[in-house]
Protein backbone atom coordinates (compact mmCIF):
# COMPACT_ATOMS: atom_id res chain seq x y z
CA UNK A 1 0.00 0.00 0.00
CA UNK A 2 1.24 3.49 -0.81
CA UNK A 3 1.60 5.94 2.05
CA UNK A 4 -0.69 8.94 1.72
CA UNK A 5 1.03 12.32 1.61
CA UNK A 6 -1.76 14.62 2.69
CA UNK A 7 -1.42 18.37 2.16
CA UNK A 8 -4.10 19.03 4.77
CA UNK A 9 -6.48 16.70 6.64
CA UNK A 10 -8.68 14.90 4.10
CA UNK A 11 -6.87 16.46 1.11
CA UNK A 12 -4.24 14.97 -1.19
CA UNK A 13 -2.85 16.27 -4.47
CA UNK A 14 -1.36 13.80 -6.91
CA UNK A 15 1.64 15.86 -8.13
CA UNK A 16 2.68 16.22 -4.48
CA UNK A 17 1.90 12.54 -3.94
CA UNK A 18 4.18 11.47 -6.83
CA UNK A 19 6.82 14.06 -5.87
CA UNK A 20 6.97 15.17 -9.50
CA UNK A 21 5.09 17.43 -11.89
CA UNK A 22 2.64 15.40 -13.95
CA UNK A 23 0.30 18.08 -15.23
CA UNK A 24 -2.54 20.07 -13.72
CA UNK A 25 -3.27 19.69 -10.02
CA UNK A 26 -5.38 16.61 -9.28
CA UNK A 27 -6.96 16.73 -5.82
CA UNK A 28 -8.40 13.86 -3.82
CA UNK A 29 -10.88 14.85 -1.10
CA UNK A 30 -11.92 12.04 1.24
CA UNK A 31 -13.86 11.27 4.38
CA UNK A 32 -15.56 8.26 5.99
CA UNK A 33 -14.52 5.93 3.18
CA UNK A 34 -15.86 8.15 0.41
CA UNK A 35 -13.78 10.31 -1.89
CA UNK A 36 -13.93 12.66 -4.86
CA UNK A 37 -11.49 13.65 -7.56
CA UNK A 38 -11.11 17.29 -8.63
CA UNK A 39 -9.79 17.45 -12.22
CA UNK A 40 -7.72 14.65 -13.78
CA UNK A 41 -5.39 16.09 -16.44
CA UNK A 42 -4.44 14.38 -19.67
CA UNK A 43 -5.57 10.90 -20.61
CA UNK A 44 -2.05 9.46 -20.76
CA UNK A 45 -1.60 9.83 -16.99
CA UNK A 46 -5.13 8.88 -15.92
CA UNK A 47 -4.54 5.15 -15.37
CA UNK A 48 -1.38 5.84 -13.37
CA UNK A 49 -3.19 8.36 -11.17
CA UNK A 50 -6.19 6.12 -10.55
CA UNK A 51 -3.93 3.12 -9.83
CA UNK A 52 -1.97 5.15 -7.29
CA UNK A 53 -5.21 6.22 -5.62
CA UNK A 54 -6.26 2.57 -5.41
CA UNK A 55 -2.87 1.67 -3.92
CA UNK A 56 -3.45 4.29 -1.22
CA UNK A 57 -6.39 2.13 -0.13
CA UNK A 58 -9.17 4.19 -1.66
CA UNK A 59 -11.84 1.86 -2.99
CA UNK A 60 -12.64 2.85 -6.56
CA UNK A 61 -16.27 1.91 -5.92
CA UNK A 62 -16.43 4.63 -3.24
CA UNK A 63 -15.56 7.53 -5.53
CA UNK A 64 -18.60 9.81 -5.27
CA UNK A 65 -17.67 12.50 -7.78
CA UNK A 66 -15.41 13.31 -10.70
CA UNK A 67 -15.37 17.09 -10.49
CA UNK A 68 -14.35 19.46 -13.29
CA UNK A 69 -13.20 22.96 -12.34
CA UNK A 70 -13.54 23.93 -16.03
CA UNK A 71 -13.32 22.38 -19.47
CA UNK A 72 -9.73 23.11 -20.55
CA UNK A 73 -8.31 20.05 -22.27
CA UNK A 74 -5.35 19.82 -19.86
CA UNK A 75 -7.87 19.36 -17.03
CA UNK A 76 -10.50 17.10 -18.55
CA UNK A 77 -9.08 14.98 -21.37
CA UNK A 78 -8.76 11.98 -19.01
CA UNK A 79 -12.25 12.28 -17.51
CA UNK A 80 -13.78 9.86 -20.01
CA UNK A 81 -11.25 7.20 -19.00
CA UNK A 82 -11.74 7.97 -15.29
CA UNK A 83 -15.49 7.46 -15.75
CA UNK A 84 -14.83 4.11 -17.45
CA UNK A 85 -12.77 3.01 -14.47
CA UNK A 86 -15.31 4.30 -11.95
CA UNK A 87 -18.74 4.19 -13.63
CA UNK A 88 -20.61 4.78 -10.37
CA UNK A 89 -18.94 8.17 -9.81
CA UNK A 90 -20.97 11.22 -10.83
CA UNK A 91 -19.11 13.35 -13.37
CA UNK A 92 -20.08 16.95 -12.64
CA UNK A 93 -19.33 20.29 -14.32
CA UNK A 94 -20.68 23.79 -14.89
CA UNK A 95 -23.43 23.87 -17.58
CA UNK A 96 -21.18 25.68 -20.05
CA UNK A 97 -18.24 23.37 -19.37
CA UNK A 98 -20.65 20.46 -19.83
CA UNK A 99 -21.62 21.79 -23.26
CA UNK A 100 -17.97 22.04 -24.32
CA UNK A 101 -17.15 18.58 -22.99
CA UNK A 102 -20.11 16.79 -24.51
CA UNK A 103 -19.57 18.26 -27.98
CA UNK A 104 -15.75 18.02 -27.68
CA UNK A 105 -15.33 21.68 -28.58
CA UNK A 106 -11.77 22.19 -29.75
CA UNK A 107 -11.44 26.00 -29.54
CA UNK A 108 -12.74 26.95 -26.10
CA UNK A 109 -11.06 23.90 -24.54
CA UNK A 110 -7.65 24.86 -26.03
CA UNK A 111 -7.46 21.46 -27.76
CA UNK A 112 -6.77 23.27 -31.04
CA UNK A 113 -4.47 26.29 -31.25
CA UNK A 114 -3.35 26.20 -34.86
CA UNK A 115 -1.09 29.25 -34.59
CA UNK A 116 1.02 27.39 -32.03
CA UNK A 117 0.81 23.99 -33.70
CA UNK A 118 -1.29 22.56 -30.87
CA UNK A 119 -3.75 19.82 -31.78
CA UNK A 120 -4.81 17.49 -28.95
CA UNK A 121 -7.22 14.59 -29.20
CA UNK A 122 -10.49 15.25 -27.42
CA UNK A 123 -13.41 12.82 -27.48
CA UNK A 124 -16.91 13.79 -26.33
CA UNK A 125 -17.16 13.41 -22.55
CA UNK A 126 -20.68 12.79 -21.23
CA UNK A 127 -21.41 14.67 -18.00
CA UNK A 128 -23.81 13.19 -15.44
CA UNK A 129 -24.87 16.40 -13.72
CA UNK A 130 -24.55 20.16 -14.12
CA UNK A 131 -23.52 22.11 -11.02
CA UNK A 132 -23.33 25.83 -10.41
CA UNK A 133 -23.19 28.57 -7.78
CA UNK A 134 -24.73 27.55 -4.46
CA UNK A 135 -24.74 23.80 -5.05
CA UNK A 136 -23.13 21.58 -2.42
CA UNK A 137 -21.32 18.30 -3.03
CA UNK A 138 -21.14 15.91 -0.06
CA UNK A 139 -18.25 13.50 0.45
CA UNK A 140 -18.61 11.59 3.70
CA UNK A 141 -19.11 14.36 6.25
CA UNK A 142 -17.37 16.97 4.09
CA UNK A 143 -19.23 19.58 2.09
CA UNK A 144 -17.84 21.29 -0.99
CA UNK A 145 -19.69 24.53 -1.70
CA UNK A 146 -19.72 25.45 -5.37
CA UNK A 147 -18.60 28.93 -6.43
CA UNK A 148 -19.03 30.30 -9.94
CA UNK A 149 -15.73 32.04 -10.77
CA UNK A 150 -15.76 33.04 -14.46
CA UNK A 151 -13.04 35.11 -16.05
CA UNK A 152 -10.38 32.70 -17.21
CA UNK A 153 -13.13 30.53 -18.68
CA UNK A 154 -16.87 31.04 -18.90
CA UNK A 155 -17.68 27.81 -17.05
CA UNK A 156 -15.03 27.85 -14.33
CA UNK A 157 -15.98 26.76 -10.82
CA UNK A 158 -14.17 26.84 -7.49
CA UNK A 159 -14.99 24.72 -4.45
CA UNK A 160 -15.00 25.90 -0.83
CA UNK A 161 -14.32 23.35 1.88
CA UNK A 162 -13.88 24.97 5.29
CA UNK A 163 -10.77 27.20 5.16
CA UNK A 164 -9.74 25.80 1.76
CA UNK A 165 -10.69 26.85 -1.76
CA UNK A 166 -9.99 24.61 -4.73
CA UNK A 167 -9.56 27.71 -6.84
CA UNK A 168 -9.09 26.52 -10.42
CA UNK A 169 -7.10 28.82 -12.71
CA UNK A 170 -8.07 32.04 -10.93
CA UNK A 171 -4.67 32.91 -9.42
CA UNK A 172 -1.34 31.24 -8.71
CA UNK A 173 1.30 31.67 -6.03
CA UNK A 174 3.35 34.00 -8.26
CA UNK A 175 0.35 36.31 -8.84
CA UNK A 176 -0.20 35.04 -12.36
CA UNK A 177 -3.63 34.00 -13.59
CA UNK A 178 -5.09 31.54 -16.08
CA UNK A 179 -4.77 32.44 -19.75
CA UNK A 180 -6.83 35.39 -20.97
CA UNK A 181 -8.15 34.74 -24.47
CA UNK A 182 -11.48 35.83 -25.92
CA UNK A 183 -11.65 32.72 -28.14
CA UNK A 184 -11.45 30.66 -24.97
CA UNK A 185 -14.32 32.55 -23.36
CA UNK A 186 -12.24 34.76 -21.10
CA UNK A 187 -13.79 37.91 -19.63
CA UNK A 188 -11.58 40.46 -17.86
CA UNK A 189 -14.43 42.17 -15.99
CA UNK A 190 -15.71 38.84 -14.64
CA UNK A 191 -12.15 37.74 -13.86
CA UNK A 192 -11.68 40.80 -11.63
CA UNK A 193 -14.98 40.11 -9.86
CA UNK A 194 -13.95 36.52 -9.19
CA UNK A 195 -10.63 37.64 -7.73
CA UNK A 196 -12.33 40.28 -5.58
CA UNK A 197 -14.62 37.59 -4.20
CA UNK A 198 -11.66 35.40 -3.32
CA UNK A 199 -9.81 38.38 -1.81
CA UNK A 200 -12.74 39.31 0.42
CA UNK A 201 -13.61 35.76 1.50
CA UNK A 202 -12.74 34.02 4.77
CA UNK A 203 -10.75 31.41 2.86
CA UNK A 204 -7.29 30.80 4.34
CA UNK A 205 -5.68 28.55 1.73
CA UNK A 206 -5.87 28.52 -2.07
CA UNK A 207 -5.42 25.18 -3.82
CA UNK A 208 -4.98 26.15 -7.49
CA UNK A 209 -5.26 23.98 -10.58
CA UNK A 210 -1.62 24.58 -11.48
CA UNK A 211 1.43 25.08 -9.31
CA UNK A 212 1.93 25.10 -5.57
CA UNK A 213 -0.65 25.61 -2.84
CA UNK A 214 -0.41 28.94 -1.02
CA UNK A 215 -1.90 30.93 1.84
CA UNK A 216 -4.44 33.54 0.79
CA UNK A 217 -3.15 37.08 1.29
CA UNK A 218 -5.43 39.95 0.25
CA UNK A 219 -2.50 42.19 -0.73
CA UNK A 220 -1.17 39.49 -3.05
CA UNK A 221 -4.54 39.15 -4.77
CA UNK A 222 -5.02 42.92 -4.93
CA UNK A 223 -1.75 43.30 -6.82
CA UNK A 224 -3.09 40.91 -9.45
CA UNK A 225 -6.46 42.69 -9.55
CA UNK A 226 -4.72 46.01 -10.13
CA UNK A 227 -2.75 44.51 -12.99
CA UNK A 228 -5.86 43.09 -14.64
CA UNK A 229 -7.70 46.40 -14.22
CA UNK A 230 -4.85 48.11 -16.07
CA UNK A 231 -5.58 45.86 -19.06
CA UNK A 232 -9.22 46.96 -19.33
CA UNK A 233 -8.30 50.02 -21.36
CA UNK A 234 -5.23 48.75 -23.18
CA UNK A 235 -4.85 46.73 -26.36
CA UNK A 236 -2.84 44.00 -24.61
CA UNK A 237 -5.72 41.51 -24.57
CA UNK A 238 -7.63 42.76 -27.61
CA UNK A 239 -11.33 41.99 -27.50
CA UNK A 240 -11.12 41.16 -23.78
CA UNK A 241 -10.51 44.86 -23.09
CA UNK A 242 -13.55 47.06 -22.46
CA UNK A 243 -12.17 49.90 -24.54
CA UNK A 244 -9.04 51.63 -25.83
CA UNK A 245 -9.00 55.34 -24.92
CA UNK A 246 -5.85 55.86 -26.97
CA UNK A 247 -7.96 55.59 -30.12
CA UNK A 248 -10.19 58.44 -28.92
CA UNK A 249 -7.07 60.50 -28.19
CA UNK A 250 -5.83 59.74 -31.69
CA UNK A 251 -9.15 60.79 -33.20
CA UNK A 252 -8.91 64.16 -31.45
CA UNK A 253 -5.38 64.53 -32.75
CA UNK A 254 -6.51 63.72 -36.28
CA UNK A 255 -9.16 66.43 -36.03
CA UNK A 256 -7.03 69.11 -34.40
CA UNK A 257 -3.62 68.26 -35.85
CA UNK A 258 -0.42 66.85 -34.51
CA UNK A 259 1.28 68.90 -31.79
CA UNK A 260 4.80 67.59 -31.07
CA UNK A 261 4.81 69.45 -27.75
CA UNK A 262 1.93 67.24 -26.56
CA UNK A 263 3.17 63.94 -27.99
Amino acid sequence: MLARRELFPNILEMNYQFRQRMGCSVYVVHDAGEWALIDIGFEDSTDEIIDAIRQMDFALSQCRYLICTHADVDHIQGMKRAKELMPQARLVAHPHARLLMEKADRIETYAEISAQGISIDLSPIPVDESIDEGDVLTVGNLKLKVWSTPGHANGQLAFEMGPYLFSGDNIYRDGGVGNIDAHHGSDLVEFIKSLERIRDSKIEWLLPSHGPVFRKQPAHIQKTIDRLKSYLNLADFGTCATGWPLLQEWEEELIHGFDPTQA
